[in-house]
């Protein structure tokens, strides 16, 4: 029988994975400078966005994730699972006429702060504990509803007066996540578990219209899974064991990827995310809070935050109250907590053995004319027995494990090579401007290409 798990269970397990699946489900939440005005601030949700079918069915959006991964549990294992998602809650603003009835306005301004419509993200998390056992064949199908429902806030001046008030809307959601597990062949006692979300709300669009936004209020929104085991691991999904690389290949994730999430070294926790993670993912530990914007850097934004005028504050902390609590945290932070943001350093290596060779005063290393014996102008290497060097044509082919996600756009495609470039470890990188590029001339007067590996590159001409 599928039973939720206990708290205390589920807070021991996903303690340090939560850190970062907090950071997955807020991630763009509101972005700087966290005002409800600002270009950036009007489309948001970007993230593991599950539509009604209604309406994915006609749009680039889905209504369902997959995630498939391999376990290795042990007897009696039981597996828990948390699915955590936030429910987008419309929020107007409407003020409180002499009459005492209420009008709905574009804004309410107050001492410190203006009150706007904005559309309020709240968590949800829909908990699974069963035995890996229940999970072999049909497995276990849970579904879930969060009804719909409004409520209001008062809002007061600064002398205690009514003023206003906040209008809350919630529209129902209706999902269901599927847990099965399969055993696979070979010389271990393998399992692979997939685990499947839908949307299943049945509301449908007005087909006159093309309105994301009525479609959000609908939606599981920044939906991402937790996935742990009391007894036994999971394989890693880009770094499996040798004997499961076939395995693991054969593993189907749409629209999320599974990581191994919790301390180095562990293999209890899965973390499926809508975002691209490696594995054991983990939040700066100088980091001072929550930004929202994981793409860019604490000082920066702090730093930005802090420079702000009062009335860019104001409207920021009428926004959303999270948006208010950055503002109080660049406004508080401390000259020693931002000076731990600059510069941190990430990881260090013992040097052992001799004492390199003291440079040449008259030639430092970054000098491009310091060494003689390369020029990646007219270096050339072999690639699939082809000679290739600047000037050459190939076919570009990112690998799968180290690659940029945007350079997979680009797999297929015709490129020239630019340069031949060898790093301080060795490795040899090539410059290229992809064949149709309108910026290519652009690319090349400025020295801003493309870089790949050799084994990314395929010849097409023999030189």
């Amino acid at each position: 029988m599928t039973t939720p798990a206990p708290t205390d269970t589920l807070a021991e397990r996903f303690a340090t994975a939560r850190q970062v699946a907090d950071a997955v489900l807020f991630e763009g939440y509101v972005l700087y400078p966290y005002r409800a005005s600002a270009a950036k601030n009007r489309l948001r949700w970007q993230f593991g966005v599950l539509v009604p079918p209604g309406w994915g069915a006609d749009h680039a959006e889905h209504s369902h994730q997959r995630t498939e991964c391999l376990m290795e549990p042990r007897a009696g294992a039981r597996l828990t699972a948390e699915l955590r998602f936030l429910r987008t809650q419309r929020r107007t603003v409407q003020r409180q006429c002499p009459d005492g009835e209420f009008t709905t306005v574009a804004e309410l301004e107050l001492p410190d702060r203006v009150l706007v419509p904005w559309d309020e993200g709240i968590e949800e998390r829909c908990p699974v504990d069963v035995p890996v056992a229940e999970l072999v064949g049909d497995g276990v199908t849970v579904p879930f509803t969060r009804p719909a429902g409004e409520e209001t806030e008062p809002v007061h001046d600064a002398d205690g007066r009514p003023v206003g008030r906040l209008v809350r809307r919630r529209e129902e959601i209706r999902g269901v996540l599927r847990l099965t597990a399969q055993e696979i062949d070979g010389p271990y006692a393998v399992l692979r578990l997939t685990a499947t979300v839908e949307n299943t709300s049945g509301w449908a669009p007005d087909p006159a219209a093309d309105d994301r936004d009525a479609a959000l209020p609908r939606s599981l929104v920044a939906a991402h899974l937790l996935l742990g085991l009391s007894a036994g691991r999971f394989l890693s999904q880009t770094d499996p064991p040798e004997w499961a690389r076939g395995a693991v290949a054969g593993c189907r994730n749409e629209h999320t990827w599974p990581v191994l999430a919790g301390p180095p070294g562990s293999a209890e926790v899965m973390l499926s995310a809508p975002i691209i993670l490696e594995d054991h993912p983990a939040i700066a530990p100088e980091s001072p809070g929550a930004l929202y914007d994981a793409l860019e850097i604490d000082e920066i934004l702090a730093l930005r935050t802090a420079t702000l005028t009062d009335q860019e504050k104001r409207e920021a902390r009428g926004t959303d109250p999270r948006a208010a609590e950055v503002i109080d945290l660049a406004d508080g932070m401390p000259p020693e907590v931002l000076e731990r943001l600059h510069g941190a350093v990430r990881a260090l290596r013992e040097v052992t053995g001799p004492e390199p060779a003291p440079a040449r005063p008259d030639t430092p290393w970054w000098d491009p004319g310091g060494d003689r014996d390369v020029d990646p102008l007219s270096d050339r290497i072999s690639i699939d027995g082809c000679s290739v060097g600047a000037g050459s044509r190939v076919e570009l082919r990112p690998g799968r494990r180290r690659t940029d996600a945007q350079d997979l756009f680009l797999h297929g495609r015709a490129a020239r090579v630019e340069a031949v470039l060898h790093d301080v470890d060795g490795g040899v990188h090539l410059a290229v401007t992809v064949e149709g590029d309108p910026g290519a001339d652009i690319r090349r007067e400025q020295g801003r290409f493309l870089y790949f590996q050799p084994d990314e590159l395929a010849p097409l001409e023999d030189e």
